[in-house]
């Protein structure tokens, strides 16, 4: 595991986090890694889009393991124009 240091914190957030910390049974450095956790449980890795997340909560539908569903890029749609309808 790698290690972060954090300069120049705020004595007020500082209590904060110990008080949080103390609410959860942790320790601080404990409360503070749940919170980085948190904060970054919906980040992807780099170059996995929409189709592979979408794919890979339909693995049981019949999806292969390792197949995916391409993003369709650079489509634009062309909205309706209900105003000079000509009938």
């Amino acid at each position: 595991m790698a290690n972060l240091t954090v300069r120049n914190i705020e004595a007020s957030l500082i209590s904060k986090l110990k008080r949080r910390a103390k609410r959860h049974s942790r320790s601080m450095q404990q409360e503070v890694r749940e919170i980085l956790r948190d904060a970054t449980k919906h980040e992807t890795p780099h170059g996995e889009g929409l189709g592979t997340r979408i794919a890979s909560r339909f693995r049981q539908a019949g999806l292969k393991p390792g197949e995916r569903i391409h993003e369709i890029r650079g489509i634009r749609l062309q909205v309706p124009d209900f105003e000079n309808d000509s009938k």
